[in-house]
């Protein structure tokens, strides 16, 4: 490891100290700085358990106009990460940090964009999923509505629900957490409108994570969309994402792997059931897409949309766990707790494999799409390959806020960020690239070089890819490139130690076996029968 303590990552911490030390602000590059009220508001979003392909814009059969008139008239990313889990994709995000790096679920190494933004004269509020220690108020969040639980009852809540410190139990018999999060996300809009200041609006909706529980009208919308079954929905996804250039011919659709039975060997009570499960899936992306069209049109009719800047992520890729219980209820009976499986999963992932949790382009690749009508600089509905994580949110709003990141915290120590500004992409330009990106959870971990990537699921065997020639992750060129391999595995295990501080039973060696699924939909099935 000796070989890169004096390259790669020491190189990265010098350059990126110099970097936040002499960047000059997005405003100030555009002439003087301009006074707080006239800088840009931020609403950042992130949806729970939404694979890459579930939206309309990015291959879904899914409704979703909102989000694909805002694409259409932005910018979508085609190889934006996330962390592949809940708790350390919303840390990467806040923190502009690795997970372990910044403290872990306490964040205590770190600052959160909100406390950032804060000083720098924004107006901060949050709605939805926390995942964390404290809550949002404590770190920076000036107004917060949501759950500081990983995953709550859509109908009635949990004990978890807070608003502005406080525990909220109004949960009469509309209530439905989707739209609850959205009428505070635009009461939040109005009081910082009131406030004569610029705002950063974080919305974190739950949707469309698991119970499913989706509204009877959003289910009756898709209860029959999906008779024709996974195989045939999942070719369909692929080929609109070819005709609208977000994935490239070269990049081939991985094949259903052998845990997944093709949809013409299920019986006919179990086609029923997994169009059923799908639908209620579909229907709450569609109900998502709603709230975040009454969002956006709340913003237009304060004046305050053109100069907002837009973005929206998901925290992982599609998810693969299958914990229903209450089958028999239907998934607008709050007593039900319906999931779907891996064959569901792996259409939310198309065209990758592998799923949530796994650091394959199944489990980390995330739509990104941003909209910013006065200050994108890119052609409208067009499309970047330059490759984006999580952590690149902190400086970036950095850039566009005018803020200042700090070294010294309210009396900690704060470690430099990590994350590199997406702003050059955003103003049509070529950015520094990183000089890797360093995935890990459980057993699962990659690091990516360039277009080099090596990667292992679920504890088993390395494997190497060439993203640029193969984002499907088909073709393993570890034994045609051996010394490429034992290079890259050598960086994630100085990266782990070095910068993700991750203990040392958490960075042991792999096995040299083939990776084994930890969720399989027929062992599912037959545990369920």
């Amino acid at each position: 490891m000796a070989m890169f303590k004096h390259s790669t990552l020491q190189r990265f911490t010098i350059g990126a100290i110099l970097t936040l030390g002499l960047a000059i602000p997005f405003w100030d590059s555009l002439g003087a700085a301009e006074p707080a009220a006239s800088r840009p508001n931020i609403v950042l979003i992130m949806a729970d358990d939404l694979g890459f392909s579930d939206l309309g814009c990015y291959g879904s059969e899914i409704e979703t106009p909102t989000l694909d008139g805002l694409a259409q008239n932005g910018l979508r990313f085609r190889q934006f990460y996330n962390t592949a889990k809940c708790h350390s994709s919303r840390i990467c995000l806040l923190s502009g940090l690795y997970c372990q790096q910044a403290g872990n679920e306490a964040m205590d190494n770190a600052v959160t964009l909100a406390e950032v933004l804060n000083q720098a004269g924004y107006f901060t509020a949050m709605s939805g999923k926390w995942h964390l220690k404290k809550e949002p108020t404590d770190r920076g969040f000036q107004r917060y509505f949501g759950h500081l639980s990983g995953a709550t009852n859509f109908f009635t809540g949990d004990q978890t629900f807070r608003i502005n410190g406080e525990p909220f139990n109004d949960f009469g018999k509309d209530f439905y957490t989707t739209d609850a999060d959205t009428d505070y996300a635009i009461k939040f809009v109005d009081e910082a409108t009131a406030s004569d200041k610029p705002f950063f609006l974080y919305v974190a909706y739950n949707a469309p994570h698991y119970p499913l529980h989706v509204k009877r009208k959003d289910f009756e919308k898709y209860r029959t969309r999906y008779r024709d079954g996974w195989d045939t929905i999942r070719k369909q996804r692929y080929a609109r994402q070819i005709e609208s250039g977000l994935i490239d011919p070269r990049f081939a659709l991985s094949n259903r792997p052998d845990y997944i039975p093709a949809w013409e060997e299920l019986s006919e009570a179990d086609k029923l059931w997994e169009q059923e499960r799908m639908a209620a899936f579909a229907g709450m992306v569609d109900c998502l897409d709603q709230n975040i069209g009454r969002l956006v049109n709340h913003l237009k009719s304060a004046g305050q949309f053109e100069n907002t800047l837009f973005m929206f992520c998901s925290d992982n890729g599609a998810c693969p766990f299958e914990r229903t219980r209450g089958k028999e209820l239907r998934p607008w009976d709050p007593d039900s707790y319906w999931c779907y499986d891996t064959g569901w999963a792996h259409v939310g992932n198309t065209p990758f494999r592998w799923y949530k949790q796994n650091q394959h382009e199944g489990g980390i690749s995330s739509p990104l799409i941003v909209h910013w009508p006065a200050g994108l600089q890119t052609d409208p509905g067009s499309f970047t390959d330059q490759p984006g994580h999580l952590i690149d949110f902190m400086p970036t709003l950095i850039d566009v806020a005018g803020a200042q990141y700090p070294s010294e915290f309210e009396g900690r120590r704060i470690t430099p960020v990590q994350g590199k500004s997406l702003l050059p992409i955003l103003k049509g330009q070529e950015r520094t690239p990183h000089p890797w990106m360093y995935f890990m959870f459980s057993k699962n971990r990659a690091i990516r070089q360039g277009d080099w990537k090596i990667v292992s699921a679920n504890g088993g065997k390395w494997e190497l890819y060439d993203i640029s020639k193969d984002r499907s992750e088909l073709n393993d060129l570890r034994g045609e490139y051996p010394e490429k391999a034992k290079e890259l595995i050598a960086l994630w295990h100085e990266v782990a130690e070095e910068v993700d501080h991750l203990p040392a039973k958490q960075r042991g060696k792999v096995t040299g076996k083939p990776p084994q699924p930890m969720n399989s939909y027929r062992a599912d099935m037959k545990a369920a029968k």
